[in-house]
């Protein structure tokens, strides 16, 4: 469902050789060897989306602002470590090599400063994309032999996640948890995100997602659990007043965005409830008019409220929509927690007491 408007790459990106641990800068349009196992195979595909801010700090310079992107490092780590055999782990560079790869060698290179200035002085939102591939040229199916982490960031006016419709796809699952591949950003996940879009649109012709239930397919469809949207997560919110957010688990991507939002929901008083929910008990909620709004919450959007929601049967014919309250106080008490998540990075709000902010003059 991501529909950005006025995206702007920056010229140059970063390649990280981690054999050597050899840095370079490179165009923005530098390519991959087109025989290499991750041209080939998807071995070693993993990736990050980070969101950032570049403002003028107090003293005139430029400083670049995240809001815990510890946790975005740590999970591009664990994507990386997946990738690699064991023998190969300590390749994986720590938090704090990305950290100075990101600040120091890819922000903090000359050629990248007339884009940050651009961006500083647009107020624009800023999305890094790093990414891991195999350099070698190489057909083997094997862990990679030359694994790199390359990097290029953009800013964007608008992020269009409003308004938006989607459809619940029962008979497609975007991961196994016995793999223990969902809680990741890897590739091979996101080809079965977009193939339920396809199939969400077969059933809905205006749909723009699809939301995923669990792997239990031998469950009754109402038994089976809610897990994310196609390439984002969830949040419930009931009109009791309390907003349900799945746990994280192997089907469950760790969004770093998510904790951040129900950290600034609760600080406003919101009862935020982390549990699993059945979609028998979204089904019975919604026909009885208890369910405010489903959500989508991610980097780039951070929290969009969904329009309309397709509720589908067993076999995924159509059952009933969903519609939002949207005259219930949750509906707009949504819409301020989203602000304020974009409101911190700008220094215009607070960050809450378990949220990390990091500020970095270039």
């Amino acid at each position: 469902m991501a529909k950005f408007e006025g995206i702007h790459w920056a010229d140059r990106q970063l390649r990280y050789l981690l054999p050597g641990k050899q840095a370079d800068i490179l165009p923005s349009d530098a390519t991959v060897a087109a025989c290499s196992r991750s041209t080939n195979y998807a071995i070693f595909l993993a990736f990050e989306g980070i969101r950032f801010f570049c403002r003028r700090g107090s003293a005139g310079r430029l400083e670049l602002v995240f809001l815990n992107w510890d946790r975005n490092l740590e999970r591009f780590r664990r994507g990386m470590t997946f990738n690699i055999g064991v023998e190969q782990a300590a390749l994986v560079p720590t938090r704090e090599e990305l950290e100075d790869l990101i600040i120091r060698r890819y922000f903090g290179d000359p050629g990248m400063r007339p884009f940050l200035e651009e961006m500083a002085a647009l107020g624009a939102q800023g999305y890094l994309r790093p990414f891991t591939v195999d350099e070698e040229q190489s057909i083997g199916v094997t862990f990679p032999n030359q694994p790199a982490v390359r990097m290029l960031a953009n800013r964007y006016d608008r992020y269009m996640g409003e308004p938006f419709e989607g459809v619940v796809i029962p008979n497609l699952v975007r991961a196994v948890a016995l793999n223990g591949t969902g809680c990741l950003k890897l590739g091979i996940n996101y080809v079965v995100s977009i193939k339920a879009i396809e199939a969400a649109r077969r059933v809905h012709p205006g749909a723009a997602s699809a939301l995923f239930l669990d792997d239990l397919t031998h469950l009754p469809v109402e038994d089976r659990r809610l897990t994310e949207w196609d390439s984002s997560c969830c949040l419930f919110a009931f009109s009791d007043g309390t907003v349900v957010k799945i746990p994280e688990s192997n089907l469950i991507l760790p969004s770093v965005t998510i904790q951040g939002m129900t950290s600034i929901l609760r600080r406003r008083g919101v009862a935020v409830d982390e549990r699993f929910l059945a979609y028998g008990e979204l089904v019975r909620r919604s026909e009885a008019g208890e369910l405010v709004a489903v959500c989508s919450v991610g980097t780039a959007g951070i929290l969009n409220r969904c329009a309309g929601l397709l509720l589908t049967d067993g076999q995924g014919a159509p059952r009933s929509w969903h519609r939002p309250l949207a005259s219930h106080p949750l509906y707009a008490e949504l819409a301020a927690a989203r602000k304020t998540y974009w409101d911190i990075y700008q220094g215009l709000a607070e960050p809450t007491a378990d949220m990390k902010l990091f500020r970095y003059e270039i």
